[in-house]
């Protein structure tokens, strides 16, 4: 049984911090691409970081280069997403998601299996 399970959201202040990390269990993690989205609420689940299972290429939307960083641990099945400069317009939850074969890495349906998703909640 696949499970995803995100960690590390939370209410901050606008400029500041957080690292979510998501870890995995029931998969040959390095074997898949890992990926990041988020949703707000009333607005569609959006892409926010992808980094693949290859050779660990990043990949980010346009509205989160340059603040955040997404990597992964394979010893720890883990994947990390570091947002820092946080904006009001980050909040939302956020979801980890695992992908068996390369694809569109910005399409949640090239995903296999998701998280449950973590609260980002960053007030101004």
């Amino acid at each position: 049984q696949v499970q995803l399970v995100e960690s590390g959201g939370g209410l901050v202040q606008a400029g500041d911090s957080l690292r979510l990390s998501c870890a995995a269990s029931g998969l040959t993690f390095s074997r898949y691409t890992m990926g990041w989205f988020r949703q707000a609420p009333g607005k569609e689940r959006e892409f926010v970081a992808a980094i693949s299972r290859s050779d660990g290429s990043t990949y980010y939307a346009d509205s989160v280069k340059g603040r955040f960083t997404i990597s992964r641990d394979n010893a720890k099945n883990t994947v990390y997403l570091q947002m820092n400069s946080l904006k009001s317009e980050d909040t939302a939850v956020y979801y980890c998601a695992a992908a068996r074969v390369s694809g569109t890495y910005y399409r949640s349906a090239s995903y296999d299996y998701w998280g449950q998703g973590t609260q980002v909640t960053v007030s101004s």
